[in-house]
This record gives structure tokens, C-alpha cells and sequence, in this order.
């Protein structure tokens, strides 16, 4: 389980904070959304989450430890338990699609073998099994920047199943793409999140999608918690509560 109890988070020069005495918990097996227009928090809650950005107050409790008091080899070993998917993919372009996954190794290996990107045989298996589940098994061997943007955030995705994650993390990995693209990402996410039946917390500001795929939405407006509940119960006013005068469905 993951817990934020009374977390808020001021960034350096900034008078207003980024979270505001958030009170959340995320179940094994939930598919969470999470809405509200930029700057409302959103990816600061992700980078919490994932021990990249520390809490100015309140605590963040992993399975019941709070991670303020883990070392940094911890802190590594949490992030590489947690897939991230990103907005930019953060792919290496030159590399091929095959090589792209199998970075997902490289919080796992150590020495010589990460730095030189060397992987066994049955490493290589494993990334030929996960492109084959993502429908990209043909593609292995074709350099990324030669992909679509919807093949590379499938080159994404498969990148953090080779982490063999706990917890599926996603700051608007959809933003960029075209709606029908984006919703078959999303619906690559639902399906690989109820097959290892793993913890997911998406920002997303396609509240359609938000609607279909989630478990569970979370609105953020000014760092703080508007909405927490089911889908079925987020109307047009909670949404105009979340996003303003500026909604856009």
C-alpha cells in the first residue's frame, strides 16, 4: 500500500506549495486517474511517490515504512520495484526498439554490465516476450526514432514491464499523442495493470479516458485534493470544481 499523510511540498522560491496537506492511499490492483489542469500537482505527487522529490512535511509510508527515513540504496530499490512511463517517452533515439527495453535492466544491474548495456541471452528473451505482449515483436530491431509516437510509448511501456514493477507510474504519458492512439495506450495500460494485477497511478487530463480506464479518480487543483472517488460519481460540476471556467472535456 502506498499512503501520503498530511504530505505538502514546497519547491525552492515558491511561496505557494506544490502539494498541500495531501491525505491519499493507493491499494494493490487499483487503476487510478488522476485529473486537474497544469501546475495543479499532479506530477509533483508522481515524483513523491517514486522518493524523487521529498516532502517538505507529512509523510510518505510504502508498505508501511516511511521512505523519509530509507537510505538511498532503498530509495533505488523502491524506484526500480515502480515503472515510469513519461509525456517524452525518454527513449534513447539511436538505439533499437529491442535495446530501448532492455534499459529497463539498468536499475538492476551494477559495474561494467549496466554501463556497457551488456545482457544475457535470457535477458534478451524476456524483451522479445514483452515486445510481443505491447505488438511491437516485429519492430526489435528497428532504431526507435524511426517509430510513431504511439510505437514509442508502447516501447515505453514495455521498457518498465522489464522492471517487473509493483506499482505502474504515469506523468500524462498520453499528452502528445492523437485521441485514438492515446486510447489504445490506455488500453495497453488496463490490460497489463489487471494481468500482474499491479498498482497504477496515471495523470492524465483526457477525462474521457479518465472516465473508461480507471478504477478510481483523484482531482488536484492548487495542490489540493478536490475529488477522490468512482467515476460514475464525478459530474460536471465536480469537474468544473477541478479544472474551472477552463474545462475541457
Amino acid at each position: 500500500m502506498i499512503e501520503l499523510n498530511d504530505v505538502t511540498v514546497f519547491y525552492p522560491k515558491s511561496e505557494e506549495p506544490a502539494l498541500n496537506n495531501i491525505n491519499l492511499s493507493f491499494d494493490r490492483g487499483e487503476f487510478v486517474c488522476v485529473l486537474g489542469p497544469s501546475g495543479a500537482g499532479k506530477s509533483t505527487m508522481i515524483r513523491t511517490i517514486n522518493a524523487l522529490q521529498q516532502a517538505t512535511d507529512g509523510k510518505v509510508i510504502i508498505d508501511g515504512s516511511d521512505i523519509a527515513e530509507w537510505s538511498e540504496w532503498k530509495r533505488r530499490q523502491w524506484r526500480s520495484r515502480t515503472g515510469m512511463i513519461f509525456q517524452h517517452f525518454h527513449l534513447i533515439p539511436r538505439l533499437t526498439v529491442e535495446h530501448n527495453v532492455l534499459t529497463g535492466l539498468f536499475g538492476q544491474k551494477h559495474g561494467i554490465a549496466a554501463f556497457a548495456g551488456v545482457f544475457s541471452q535470457s535477458e534478451k528473451n524476456k524483451a522479445q516476450a514483452i515486445l510481443k505482449q505491447v505488438g511491437l515483436e516485429e519492430m526489435a530491431d528497428r532504431r526507435v526514432e524511426w517509430l510513431s509516437g504511439g510505437q514509442k510509448q508502447r516501447v515505453g511501456v514495455a521498457r518498465a514491464l522489464m522492471q517487473e514493477p509493483e506499482v505502474f507510474l504515469g506523468d500524462e504519458p498520453v499528452a502528445s499523442l492523437d485521441p485514438g492512439t492515446a486510447r489504445s495506450i490506455f488500453q495497453l495500460l488496463r490490460e497489463v495493470h489487471e494481468r500482474k494485477n499491479l498498482t497504477t497511478i496515471i495523470n492524465v487530463h483526457d477525462v474521457t479516458l479518465a472516465k473508461e480506464f480507471a478504477t478510481r479518480i483523484i482531482g488536484l487543483s492548487h495542490g489540493e485534493v478536490i475529488f477522490n472517488g468512482s467515476p460514475d460519481d464525478l459530474t460536471s460540476i465536480g469537474l468544473e470544481t477541478i479544472y474551472g471556467k477552463a474545462l475541457q472535456a
